[in-house]
């Protein structure tokens, strides 16, 4: 995605901001527009490179919600409010991108016998009974951790709030480079799998943003909790989309994202208590 295009110069960066365009396109609602020399913004996204800026992604991604979270503190809302408003703000942001992938994937791991059977669920549509308490147990969870950060922290838990957005989207990336797709015409073997390089480069600016939040409140426990445990989760769901589908698709992508969230908040807590 770096090569030069139409004819025009290349310059230092531009593919890697090229591929950031390309992540804030295929993870949120936001209008980016086509940047000079970049090939076509609405073609198949290359995984093969880009995941190397969704760290750079994810951290401007968690910029509105975490803005929230800290307007809603000061302006004396309350942890709750304060943290429902934050959450939801991250919602609308990405289009509730993962939380539809979480939902899918309760549905066909906890309703179907079978491989195939499994897969079939999860391309509908419609949600079903343990999609629904997916959702409902993960916005919960993501609210009240939030909501607890506030209320032992103040507004560290917005530094909180952006380290765990960055984590789990590097997390999430687990199964798409250990595991096959599970469809072969699916979108996540269209998109193509990271390269090594890729995933060194994403891990490094996750770890870089990680120690960047040492100065600003976040105990070192904390932050290596929530790094731990991040990855502890994408451990788990890729071997738990091994066992259930033999492989992975975009919505296993998007619930690991989701639960390495989640697990990311929840050393957050444990460290503040």
């Amino acid at each position: 995605m770096g090569d030069a295009s139409g004819g025009e110069a290349d310059w230092p960066g531009r593919g890697l901001l090229h591929d950031l365009a390309a992540c804030l396109r295929f993870y949120s609602r936001l209008s980016v527009p086509r940047l000079p020399g970049e090939p076509d913004p609405h073609a198949v996204p290359d995984f093969t490179t880009i995941p190397r800026m969704l760290p750079v992604a994810g951290l401007i991604l968690s910029l509105p919600p975490a803005l929230t979270l800290a307007a809603g503190w000061w302006l004396g809302l309350g942890p709750f409010l304060a943290a429902t408003l934050a959450v939801a703000v991250g919602v609308m942001l990405t289009g509730a991108l993962h939380e539809d992938g979480l939902a899918d994937v309760a549905d066909g791991f906890g309703g179907g016998a079978t491989p195939e059977r499994r897969l079939e669920i999860m391309r509908d549509s419609r949600i079903g009974a343990y999609g629904g308490t997916a959702l409902v147990l993960i916005l919960a969870m993501r609210i009240g951790a939030l909501a607890t950060l506030l209320d032992r922290t103040g507004s560290v838990a917005a530094l909180a709030l952006v380290l765990a957005a960055v984590l789990s989207r590097v997390a999430a990336l687990a199964p798409m480079v250990l595991l096959p797709p599970a469809r072969p015409g699916g979108l996540s073997a269209a998109v193509g799998r990271p390269r090594r390089g890729t995933l060194a480069l994403a891990a490094g600016w996750g770890l870089l943003l990680a120690l960047l939040a040492l100065p600003f409140g976040l105990p070192a426990s904390g932050v290596l909790g929530m790094i731990v445990l991040a990855g502890a989760a994408a451990v788990a769901m890729t071997r738990l989309a091994r066992q259930k589908i033999g492989g992975q698709t975009g919505d296993v992508i998007g619930a690991c994202q989701q639960v390495c969230e989640v697990a990311a908040l929840l050393a957050a807590v444990v460290a503040s208590g």
